[in-house]
């Protein structure tokens, strides 16, 4: 982003020592600015309509509104459509990232990930992409939807995916597998330019607005099965 603005960045966590230690992390980065930080959901959803933040760095567990809801809420304003959400989890809490990206967060980090790796992803997201590689999420909702006696949080849709075409449903399958623009090209005998163009159509179509949700609106309507291989 170098002469570009600083991506504005909203630290949302309960822990001021762990908002303090990425509000400095941030800041180390000339190519981002910390615009507020927020000790619960409620205030992360204040702040993000008064700071116009690009991305939202957000906790789950938090007292009051946690970071599902306030996610929720803020994905489902219009008056905040450009704002990315990323968030932190620790490994032991799946079904709630799962959660939180049905609600419309952009992708997942755990907490111990490497300061470096937490840059670029905010990076990534604030570009609209999704948060690294689908794999992992891909592999994160498939285990939750094997889990026993897992609440039904929304039931399988086929109906949702009948105004794709057979080769979006190819590409909507390969993507909910782990595979990139690239290799989903590979796959298929398309080039990665041909491949990106129709996600982003699929994405038009299902009313999502990345590659994560993508993976999740593939299993939940039944398109993939969990446990699916690449």
């Amino acid at each position: 982003m170098t002469g570009a603005e600083p991506i504005r960045v909203l630290l949302a966590d309960d822990q001021t020592l762990v908002r303090a230690a990425f509000a400095m992390l941030v800041e180390s980065a000339k190519d981002m600015a910390v615009v507020g930080q927020a000790g619960n959901g409620g205030e992360a959803l204040q702040l993000a309509r008064s700071e116009r933040a690009d991305v939202i760095v957000m906790d789950i567990r938090m007292p009051g509104m946690d970071g599902i809801e306030a996610t929720r809420r803020i994905a489902a304003d219009d008056d905040l459509a450009g704002v990315r959400i990323l968030v932190l989890s620790t490994y032991d809490d799946d079904e709630h990232v799962v959660a939180a990206l049905r609600a419309g967060a952009s992708g997942f980090m755990v907490k111990d990930t490497r300061p470096a790796d937490l840059l670029d992803a905010i990076r990534t997201v604030a570009a609209g992409d999704s948060l690294l590689s689908p794999g992992p999420t891909a592999r994160l909702i498939a285990r939750v939807l094997r889990l026993p006696d897992r609440p039904q949080v929304s039931a399988p849709a086929p109906a949702r995916l009948a105004g794709l075409s057979e080769r979006e449903r190819q590409v909507l399958t390969l993507v909910a597998r782990g595979l990139n623009n690239a290799e989903t090209g590979e796959a298929l005998g398309l080039s990665p330019l041909t491949a990106k163009t129709h996600v982003s159509r699929i994405m038009g179509k299902l009313g999502v607005r990345d590659r994560a949700q993508l993976v999740i609106a593939a299993y939940e309507s039944g398109l993939v099965a969990p446990g699916a291989d690449r």
